[in-house]
């Protein structure tokens, strides 16, 4: 057996290793029932998908015929940056500038990412996705996210 396709193997061995660390993770706290869900139900039942997720991914990177369309050169260091990046800013700056500043700069951000960025796209993103996100977390599930900036 050989691997076919090596951007699936390593894929599915990336899902493997982040899932069963999250559900690893998840075992520090408390689970919980169905009908009460603790702390750690969500993550350990997240955590354990995206392994099976992966291992269902690496068994179909495997067979017989090698796709060389699928080899793995070198990595692309401008999209993993910028969505680092992105992830690290938005932890910043959502509990001191809101999600009305936050969200936009971060999803602008993130489109950068990509080498066919349009500004007028990635606004309307942005728009669509800060209201879909104010109306689904504050408005509807009620959390207590900061909207706007605090004061310094």
């Amino acid at each position: 057996m050989r691997i076919k396709s090596e951007v699936d193997f390593w894929s599915g061995v990336v899902f493997i290793v982040v899932g069963l660390a999250f559900a690893m993770g998840a075992t520090e706290y408390r689970f919980g029932t169905s009908a009460r869900p603790g702390p750690g139900y969500f993550p350990l039942g997240l955590g354990l998908l995206l392994a099976m997720v992966g291992i269902i991914e690496l068994i179909g990177a495997l067979g017989r015929e090698r796709n060389d369309a699928d080899r793995i050169t070198s990595p692309i260091w401008r999209p993993m940056l910028v969505i680092v990046a992105a992830v690290l800013g938005a932890g910043f700056l959502l509990p001191r500038a809101g999600m009305l500043i936050t969200l936009p700069l971060v999803i602008v951000l993130t489109c950068l990412a990509t080498s066919d960025f349009k500004f007028r796209e990635a606004f309307g993103l942005a728009v669509v996705l800060t209201v879909g996100s104010w109306l689904l977390f504050v408005v509807a599930l009620e959390l207590r996210i900061p909207v706007m900036p605090t004061k310094i």
